[in-house]
This record gives C-alpha cells, structure tokens and sequence, in this order.
C-alpha cells in the first residue's frame, strides 16, 4: 500500500502542503481551526500524522453536540442530518456526539418546545428555527442557564444566541436576481416562494431577490410573495395556478424548501427552459430537474464544510463557556447549472 505523505494530507484537507508542514514540524503557527480541519483529515484518510496530532481517546473530553432540525423526511435535511454524524464523529480534540432531533412542523411554539427539551442533555445546541418571540424567549431561558445556542441557515434570536452558521442570505437573493436578469430578456413576471414570513433567511433572500430586480432588471415585475411551508403539494398547487393565470410569467425562485412542487408542475406544464427555475438545495430531485433543463440554477449549502466548522465552534463555545455573541460565520454557496453537475 502507498504510504500517504504531505501532499495526501493536504489534499484532503483542502490546505497548502506548506501549511501541512507547519503543522507537522511546528514551524510557524498555524490558526487553531485549520489546524483542526488538518487532524481530522488525518483521521480520515487514516494518515499516520493522526496519531501524533491527536490527543489519546481516554484522554479526550467527551462533548455533547445538541441539534434540532426540521422536515426529517426532506432529502435536504436527511443530508444535514447525515453530514452532522459524519462532523461529530470527525470532531477534531474531542469524543462527540450527537443529540439529534427533528421538529414536524415550523411551529414557534413547537419549537421552543424542543429547544427547551435539549436542555440538560447536550453541552451546546444549533437549530434551524423560524425568527419568532417565544423561540427567542426559549434562547434567552437557555443561555441564562450557560447552555449556548446557534442559529443555523435562518438566523433567529439576535441578541440572545451565540451566532449564526450558513449562507449571507441577503446575497443569495441577489444572486438569484441576477440568473433571472440574464435569464428573462423580455418583460415579463416574476413568482417568489417562501417557507414562511417568520423565516429570517426567507425573508432576507426576498428582499435581496426584490432588491437586484427592482435596480437592475426594472422590466421584470415580482408578484406578492407566496407561502409554501417548505411543502411540496402547496408548492405544486400553486405553481400550476401561476402557469394557467400569468401568461408573461419569466421565473419561478423557491427560496426555501418545497422545490419538488414547482419542478413536477413544470415538467407536466411547460417545455425545458420555458420558464426560469431557481431553487436552493441540491438534492436527487434538483439534479433530475437540472439535468432535464427544468432548472436554471440551484444554490445550495454546502453542507460538510458547515458541519465541519460548525463543530470547531460549537467546540468552542462548550469548552471555553462563551455566552451571547455577534459571531456571524457565512459561507460561500454552491452554485449548480445543468453542466455543473
């Protein structure tokens, strides 16, 4: 068997080599959550640095990551789910593990619910929640009893969570306004899905959505938002009501979940490339869709990069007892067009 070397690391740790023999000879100081991507790229590919870099695993501090997720049947959110176990298990420094829960609906109150029920059974906890009262309340509970919280993908609680994880939100909206504006030359209109009016990631790729068309595209009309509740049969419903009343409809932007709707009433209503689609997760589904010309672009999270940091951070905050912060930690999306894939 080939014996793995810097360049091996380095490869899979997405660093330089010269960053890869800092690390190993201690030549220069190397930022500490780089050097954790680097050890548990070690662990990983089974390189024989892991054993020298890591600590013994009875010596390892054992640490309790909480999350709470929503829609577990989706595929986005099976992935999220999958790409955590595979974050918690790769935890650089620590012996993880993951508490995992799934709330069945974007309900507030069903979520203070379930945020308030990891208390005591995790050391840190992330969630996707939608921006509401009684969940900031349950953050603000938590935090005063030291537990510290993370939005993640939508922020919500500013001011009482530990920081937010996931996409600039309000870029991305821009990002679709602007696959529409070199997409759609004639006038025309424009339908925007959203999950919810309580979701502040919806809300802020709506503004940013609105924002590039409004400045740069003034020949493309955006209809009054539509609620979907990240379903699919509201999602499907809707969109064929659109096709059957909007002639000039130009694109259709489901800027959260439900995007299996709209693909399957295009695919019955209209030709490949008719109509403009953007949606954001890559998923089986978005892949048929892209590759059938159905969809325009997909952006989506990049999903083991943010399970990856997300672990370093909330490591972090459990071992240090940081509290409420302004920690904003955005990634750079990725962005699939049918010849990407």
């Amino acid at each position: 068997m080939k014996r793995l070397g810097m360049a091996d690391l380095a490869r899979a740790a997405g660093v330089s080599i010269a960053t890869v023999d800092r690390v190993l000879n201690g030549r220069e100081p190397v930022r500490e959550d780089t050097r954790a991507q680097i050890i548990a790229a070690a662990e990983r590919i089974g390189h024989p640095a892991a054993r020298r870099l890591s600590p013994r695993p009875t010596d390892l501090r054992e640490i309790r990551f909480g999350v709470v997720l929503h829609k577990q049947g989706q595929d986005f959110y099976k992935a999220f789910a999958e790409a955590l176990h595979r974050a918690v298990a790769q935890a650089p420094g620590v012996q993880g593990r993951l508490v995992l829960e799934f709330s069945s609906s974007q309900a507030p109150g069903e979520m203070a619910t379930a945020l308030r029920a990891m208390a005591g059974r995790c050391d840190v906890l992330a969630a996707t929640a939608v921006n509401h009262p009684e969940v900031t309340a349950a953050v603000e509970e938590l935090s005063s009893k030291g537990l510290a919280v993370f939005s993640l993908l939508s922020d919500f609680a500013q001011g009482a969570r530990a920081g937010y994880l996931g996409l600039n939100n309000l870029k991305v909206g821009r990002t679709a306004g602007w696959f529409m504006h070199q997409t759609a030359r004639k006038p025309g209109v424009m339908a925007l899905f959203v999950g919810g009016h309580r979701w502040h990631g919806h809300e802020l790729r709506e503004t940013g959505f609105r924002g590039y068309l409004r400045e740069c595209a003034p020949h493309l009309t955006v209809l009054d938002t539509l609620v979907n509740l990240e379903t699919r049969q509201l999602t499907y419903e809707a969109t064929l009501n659109l096709l059957a009343r909007q002639p000039d409809l130009r694109g259709i932007y489901v800027a959260g979940g439900g995007m299996e709707g709209a693909i399957a009433a295009l695919r019955e209503a209209r030709a490949p490339g008719e109509i403009a689609l953007i949606v954001s997760a890559l998923t089986p589904e978005s892949r048929s869709g892209l590759a059938e010309g159905l969809i325009t672009l997909t952006v989506d999270t990049p999903l083991e990069k943010l399970c990856r940091d997300l672990m370093v951070i909330m490591t972090r905050a459990a071992t240090e007892g940081r509290g409420p912060g302004g920690l904003q930690h955005f990634l750079p999306p990725d962005l699939h067009v049918s010849e990407s894939i």
